[in-house]
């Protein structure tokens, strides 16, 4: 089968060394793309390689293409070298799985119809309503090298059935949505999804309500209805107290912040959710109405018939306080006296050019490009938030970079780096523009925020939960051929940041010393919330 996809031209084709590797470039292929990669590999434990990825696809709802080769059935439960049971190898985390025969011309007929159902329900058509990965095992006998002859006709006659479909909203769902919504002090938290950006801004325009923008999402930009330092804005418990909505309407998932999500969960405001699935993410179980569709569609009936609210104090307060914030958060960041983890953070958000990708790691990376990172235009970020696991990201963001072949970035905490240095392996041969930015603090820097940093003895705590580890990783980095320094100041920040990848940027950090510099820049935004 590789040999032949090696022959399509039409077919991009990546080569890894490693299965787990591969499996999560296949995800951030798709995740850039919108379009499933096939994900191929040979039979055994090369499949279960792949498990990770596929959990985290599915929970993502991004769509994967897995193939696996298969020993034949004679082959099966007789001791077969690299032969172990494949069938349904990842249960309920595919949309739909499929155990092939071992193809023969008998069923070359069938063979166009199964490829275009599991692409079909890779992209969340039919039963399964969300893309997601999709398992196809193939069985082959010997010999295993041969001549592909000429495919099945196309049926150009087969329906279309790639597009999803959605859930009508009924009238007396319209009729309550439009009731909550209505005249209310609200607030839209804007998660990643699929909506335009134009169509949250009139809503929240309209409304009168400010929008509480996740760095994933489109709408993390500079306007006056955008408050991006919700994280730092809620830790001052007075004017948290003080401006409680009424309603608040979700777009997508919710964002990392611990504080905002407690906030939220604690709030006696009516909870509306819109998805474009049926999955509803509601841990606290506080959602009142889950609409699932077209997102677009039911902002643009709310705003045609909605009237324009016209007390625009609640959005000027919320305008005034995110304005406070983003001040006091460049005035600590300037104070300090190293690189900060949050100035590394803000920074990288700021300087990347236009059309840019930054891929972001799991634990505090994702947390201080939430809370830190400022409002702009031209930055698409990605996180693996499906199960919020740190595996796999190297090589979720080198598949980013192959399947944009845009300026790329990733922010990645050095556990997780180590975690996934095979996706370094022949880094330098795929010509893709990366620049990997390295937080070195020798171990798992957010459990160093964590109840257990001050309850546990020192060593314990270190040995459990720090970590720390004894690898340079300036010299990892060169072992795989890919240029290395380690950057002190923002100015060496900017100068690395701006030069052509693959390149890793290590910067050094302390982690007790982090947990003090996220305390003082949130104090520094309290006080200054406290002045308005």
């Amino acid at each position: 089968m590789v040999l032949e996809i090696s022959n399509r031209s039409e077919i991009e084709m990546h080569i890894f060394h490693d299965e787990r590797s591969a499996s999560f470039a296949a995800l951030g292929i798709a995740k850039a793309s919108g379009v499933p990669a096939i994900l191929l590999c040979t039979s055994g434990t090369a499949a279960v390689e792949f498990h990770s990825a596929v959990v985290e696809a599915s929970h993502a709802e991004v769509p994967m293409l897995v193939c696996t080769a298969d020993r034949p059935p004679e082959l099966q439960g007789v001791g077969a070298p690299q032969t172990i049971n494949q069938r349904g190898i990842y249960g309920d985390e595919v949309r739909k799985f499929f155990n092939a025969d071992v193809a023969d011309d008998s069923q070359r007929d069938l063979w166009r119809t199964l490829a275009h159902e599991m692409f079909s329900a890779a992209l969340g058509a039919g039963d399964s309503q969300s893309s997601g990965p999709v398992h196809l095992n193939l069985q082959f006998r010997e010999p295993l090298v041969g001549v592909a002859t000429e495919l099945p006709q196309r049926n150009e006659h087969r329906p279309e059935t790639i597009m999803k479909t959605f859930a009508g909203v009924s009238s007396r769902q319209r009729r309550k949505l439009l009731d909550l919504l209505g005249n209310k002090r609200g607030l839209i938290v804007a998660g990643p999804e699929t909506y335009r950006l134009s169509s949250v801004l009139q809503l929240a325009e309209q409304l009168g309500w400010p929008i509480f923008a996740d760095p994933r999402s489109v709408a993390r930009v500079k306007n006056k209805l955008v408050i991006a330092a919700f994280d730092s804005i809620l830790r001052n418990s007075l004017f948290a107290q003080n401006h409680q909505p009424e309603v608040i309407l979700r777009l997508g998932t919710p964002p990392a912040s611990k504080v905002t999500n407690s906030w939220l969960a604690s709030s006696v405001a009516t909870q509306v959710v819109l998805t474009t699935t049926q999955k509803l993410v509601d841990p606290e179980r506080r959602t009142e109405m889950h609409l699932f569709g077209e997102i677009d569609g039911l902002c643009a009936d709310v705003v045609a018939s909605c009237g324009v609210n016209s007390d625009r104090k609640w959005i000027t307060e919320w305008s005034h306080a995110e304005e406070a914030a983003q001040l006091a958060i460049n005035e600590a960041l300037t104070n300090e006296p190293t690189l900060t983890e949050p100035a590394i953070a803000r920074a990288l958000c700021s300087m990347l050019p236009e059309s840019s990708h930054l891929v972001v790691s799991s634990s505090m990376p994702i947390r201080d490009v939430e809370w830190f990172g400022a409002p702009r235009t031209g930055l698409t970020v990605h996180a693996n938030r499906g199960v919020n696991g740190i595996d796999g990201v190297v090589s979720t963001a080198v598949g980013v970079a192959l399947a944009t072949k845009e300026p790329t970035s990733l922010l990645i905490g050095d556990i997780a780096l180590l975690h996934d240095t095979n996706g370094l392996i022949n880094l330098v041969g795929r010509k893709v523009d990366l620049r990997i930015v390295v937080i070195d603090n020798g171990g798992g820097g957010i459990f160093s925020f964590l109840p257990q940093a001050s309850t546990l003895d020192q060593d314990k705590f270190e040995k459990i939960f720090g970590t720390p580890h004894k690898v340079d990783i300036t010299m990892l980095a060169k072992a795989h051929q890919i240029s290395a320094e380690t950057i002190s100041n923002l100015d060496a920040f900017a100068e690395a940041v701006n030069q052509h990848g693959p390149f890793l940027i290590r910067v050094s950090t302390d982690r007790t010393e982090n947990v003090k510099v996220h305390d003082r820049i949130n104090q520094m935004v309290s006080a200054a919330l406290s002045r308005i």
